[in-house]
């Protein structure tokens, strides 16, 4: 399961950009996943669990975006949808597509620092 890896490294940054700001810890961090990134979402919520386990993190919740794959099509100026499994021909002219423009995410967009304790 590759997603305890991410999970690993997504606690490991969060945790450097707490260290650097003076903070004790985490309250949320916010993940871009692309559709095409290999990522489960679920499994990832897993492994986060683990992973934050006896760190600055230990209370953090994982917020996961997903994002969708498209593509373009430069025959008919067009970006759509590929789905699942992934259809790289274009709905409205029928032609393949040599150009992805999302779904291969895998991000850190935000990390919420925990309020120092009263």
């Amino acid at each position: 399961m590759h997603e305890l890896s991410i999970a690993t490294a997504i606690v490991e940054q969060a945790a450097e950009i707490a260290r650097a700001d003076g903070v004790a810890g985490v309250a949320a961090v916010t993940v871009r996943v692309g559709e095409l990134a290999g990522v489960v979402p679920d499994a990832l919520h897993f492994a986060f669990e683990v992973a934050r386990d006896g760190t600055a993190l230990a209370g953090a919740r994982l917020i996961v975006e997903q994002v969708t794959a498209r593509a373009w099509c430069e025959g008919c100026a067009e970006e759509f949808t590929l789905g699942m499994p992934p259809f790289f021909w274009c709905p409205r002219c029928d032609r393949p597509s040599q150009e992805l423009r999302g779904g291969r995410e895998l991000e850190i967009t935000d990390v919420e620092l925990a309020p120092a304790p009263a």
